[in-house]
């Protein structure tokens, strides 16, 4: 179609007109006065307003709808209304000088008739000609913009902003500030309505399909709301007009309230057209990028403008992330959720024979949600205090205070939770009961020869607590099951521990590193499916170290535990344990079995009958992530380099010692031979405590840390002198160091984080991630990361992260939208934050 020269345009001139209509003393109601936008593309622009003269009996109108022209002369372009509530107009104040003879009356009514039905034939002549309408009519205040079919949004200029604060001042002038009934209603969409999912409006992630059970929501703030917002009516009079386009489709409408004061009205106009400008360019780049991605080709220049691309996207995810809204976990394990250990959905069907119930089950998605605080929380009691007390409102369980209390376990005194030390087997504390095992084998050795032990069915942890005074550190597991909440107890105490239990899979160590390994009564049932559990302790357990047993087939005659003493006897036998030693406690009426495992394979070799057999040569004893159990047993190295051929140093000697087994000509992590690198490990890591104490870290806050990226083990090598035990974790998809930190006396488990951790939230001052965060980007979402991180520390606590910048920046956004205080970032790329009580208000239904 084409249209007439500029030259042709038909412009009312509507100050003339009203200034005659005024000149007869016949007051019409304030005019709002539209003013016109001129396109080059369609020269022929118009504007209308609402002309209702108040003093006129023939017509009555309450609002006026101008119509619109034919569709066809409609282009695919925005076009404007504007609506005005005329009730709303304010009439000037009647003067004496006003009042008129009524004998000229007639003669006015007469002529303003006149003029009245004059400008309703030319508005009919008007619409009936060939004029298009402008792409968009601004009003002084506003726009109420429709998007037809392929619409092509502009961006505002400062030019614009002008005119407006110009015609703002003319409004003034026409007395606009009364219109204070011109009432708006604007409803911005939020990702909870499912129609939004439609086309990207520049806002939602891409991926939102991937992560549709993540409890996390986009916030809808004036920086980043879509431009895509619900159809409202315009209230007038208890009435109802619905507007719609050429297509009868309903659209969007944004008005705002008219101000009294100009320098507000300037200010508000301003604020809007700069908000105008953010939400409609993001729809217009959203497009744009993704019509880049079809496009994409391998050139050098498509390469560099992908690359640009790449980092346009981060940045808006990193904005995105700023704006995360979290919802609390709804769950029944409330403030203990352990996502992996309580997937609801799995316990409905789980298997419970062997204890499969009680394994790790990680949902298909990993959640978003937040742990709740209970109700009372308090800061943790500061070691060695806690060893012996905590409160009560931490860990708000009493069920083990009521049956195990006479065992001096637990018991509930005041707002305290106390722990008197004793066991089921250690009434009488445990610190006689470690001095009662070493006088009965004093092979033993504690804290010289044995460093690292393993106690199975650990209870609260008291056994692992008081090791501490004799230099051993205890790996202790327990499951989550019937004695709520005991490893929670332990943690919170300031003991070692995590939730595990002994039932179809490897417990998540490396072969061959524990010195000794304790089972005070832990109920496993040693002797049952051909050794099937007993076995797997072999597998963890050093060459040459104990199994200490006590338990009452050691030490009573009745029938059934003659009969699973005779059983184990056997068991033991055959995997050529040898019986080192039977002692009796005489102040606790215990017993105590001493086994130690073989340091050849002489004995294998030798054995009538193969049972357990011998696992095959290609069965990684060291693969330990989602393995099932076998009952075999693992040859023992031969050669004198291999690992496991000889003892390691004692304590603490072994904490700084290369390990013999390295390999000389292999290159390690660092890009060093094996031994080098371990070497400049250490190096690397000697100063770290004065580094975090430079940085804001206060060590007398600090108990139980984490390094959730360990290679060597140097990180927490240089924290030895500081009361605190640091759990060391290597991730499943990097290089297995973990036997040389078993090995240098250390602790420490395989896990993948891309999956929950098995502990209880709130259980770690201090978390130390180092080079984590950009490995993992690339294989799951931070998000759910993030929101383990925060499960896992406790309030006040910290985290610590040394990352490349993209990883950092991305670390830092999550973390401030969980509330968290960024406390310290330098420029060698070193993040510590300190986790707050914040918690969101709402939940999120998971099962």
């Amino acid at each position: 179609m084409s249209y007439p020269s500029s030259s042709h345009q038909k412009l009312i001139d509507w100050e003339t007109l009203i200034h005659t209509i005024s000149s007869l003393s016949y007051p019409p109601n304030y005019l709002q006065q539209i003013p016109y936008s001129y396109s080059n593309s369609y020269p022929y622009s118009y504007s209308l307003g609402s002309l209702i003269l108040s003093n006129l009996q023939l017509l009555t109108f309450p609002s006026i709808n101008i119509p619109l022209p034919h569709t066809s002369l409609l282009q695919p372009k925005n076009f404007t209304l504007i609506f005005l509530n005329t009730k709303s107009m304010a009439q000037p104040p009647k003067s004496r000088n006003n009042r008129r003879s009524s004998s000229s009356t007639s003669y006015t009514s007469t002529l303003t008739t006149l003029v009245f039905v004059s400008l309703c034939v030319l508005t009919i002549w008007m619409l009936s000609s060939n004029s298009a309408v402008s792409p968009k009519i601004h009003n002084n205040e506003s726009t109420i913009t429709y998007d037809l079919p392929e619409t092509t949004t502009t961006t505002t200029t400062s030019s614009a902003t002008e005119h407006n604060n110009k015609n703002n001042n003319n409004n003034n002038n026409n007395n606009l500030d009364e219109l204070s009934d011109t009432i708006i209603t604007t409803t911005t969409s939020t990702r909870k309505d499912p129609t939004m999912y439609g086309d990207n409006s520049g806002r939602l992630p891409d991926n939102r399909d991937r992560n549709k059970h993540h409890a996390y929501i986009t916030n809808d703030d004036p920086t980043s709301t879509s431009t895509s917002t619900s159809t409202e009516t315009i209230e007038e009079d208890n009435s109802v007009q619905h507007i719609q386009s050429h297509e009868n489709e309903e659209q969007d409408v944004q008005s705002f309230v008219y101000k009294n004061n100009e320098n507000e009205m300037n200010e508000h106009n301003q604020e809007q057209q700069q908000q105008h400008e953010v939400t409609e360019n993001q729809p217009k780049e959203e497009k744009k990028r993704r019509k880049g991605k079809k496009d994409l080709k391998k050139s050098q220049g498509d390469e560099s403008e992908g690359e640009k691309e790449r980092q346009r996207e981060e940045s808006d995810g990193n904005e995105e992330m700023q704006h995360l809204e979290w919802h609390l976990c709804n769950v029944t394990a409330g403030a203990d959720f352990i996502p992996c250990l309580d997937n609801e959905k799995y316990l409905k069907t789980s298997h419970r024979r062997h204890y499969e119930h009680r394994e790790r089950h990680c949902p298909e998605d990993a959640p978003t949600c937040l742990v709740p605080l209970p109700q009372g929380y308090k800061t943790p009691v500061q070691w060695p205090n806690s060893r012996d007390k905590i409160w009560y409102h931490n860990v708000p369980h009493t069920k083990l205070a009521e049956v195990k209390g006479h065992q001096n376990w637990v018991k509930l005194t005041g707002e305290f939770l106390t722990f008197p030390g004793g066991g089921t087997q250690f009434i009488h504390g445990a610190l006689h009961y470690i001095d009662f095992l070493q006088q009965a084998e004093p092979g033993i050795a504690w804290g010289k020869h044995t460093r690292v032990i393993l106690d199975v069915g650990c209870g609260v942890g008291s056994f692992g607590g008081f090791l501490f005074e004799r230099d051993v550190i205890a790996m202790s597991f327990a499951p989550k099951d019937e004695h709520e909440a005991q490893v929670q107890f332990a943690l919170e105490r300031g003991i070692p521990a995590i939730s595990a239990v002994m039932g179809t899979q490897r417990l998540q160590f490396p072969s061959s590193v524990f010195d000794l390994v304790h089972c005070a009564r832990c109920r496993v049932p040693w002797h049952e499916d051909g050794g099937l559990l007993l076995l797997e302790l072999n597998r963890v357990l050093r060459p040459g170290g104990f199994f200490v047993w006590s338990a009452t087939p050691v030490y009573q005659t009745l029938e059934e535990d003659v009969d699973i003493w005779k059983k184990m006897s056997a068991l033991t036998k055959a995997m050529c344990w040898e019986l080192v030693t039977i002692k009796r406690d005489k102040l606790n009426q215990v017993g105590a079995a001493f086994y130690r495992k073989p340091t050849t394979n002489e004995c294998y070799e030798q054995r009538e009958k193969n049972e357990p057999p011998m696992c095959k040569d290609d069965d990684d004893p060291n693969d330990a992530w989602y393995v099932p159990l076998q009952a075999c047993m693992h040859k023992l190295p031969v050669d004198k380099a291999e690992r496991g051929t000889r003892w390691p140093e004692t304590w603490p000697l072994r904490l700084q010692k290369t390990p013999y087994w390295l390999n000389k000509s292999q290159k390690g992590i660092y890009g060093k031979l094996t031994p080098q690198d371990f070497e400049a490990d250490n190096e690397r890591w000697k100063n770290v405590v004065d580094e975090l104490s430079n940085i804001g870290v206060s060590w007398s806050n600090v108990r139980n840390i984490m390094d959730m990226h360990a290679v060597y083990g140097g990180f927490a090598a240089a924290l030895k002198n500081l009361p605190v035990w640091v759990f060391n974790v290597v991730n499943t998809d990097s290089p297995n160091t973990l036997p040389i930190i078993y090995e240098r006396g250390l602790i420490g488990i395989y896990h993948d984080w891309c999956e929950s951790f098995s502990t209880y939230p709130r259980t770690y001052d201090l978390l130390h991630a180092d080079r984590l965060f950009s490995k993992l980007k690339k294989r799951c979402n931070l998000v759910p990361v993030i929101a383990e991180v925060d499960r896992i520390v406790r309030p006040g606590g910290k985290l610590i992260v040394r990352d490349e910048s993209s990883a950092l920046e991305e670390v830092e956004n999550l973390l401030k939208s969980l509330h968290w205080e960024i406390t310290s970032k330098n420029q060698e790329g070193v993040l510590l934050a300190k986790k707050g009580t914040w918690r969101s208000n709402s939940f999120v239904t998971l099962y």
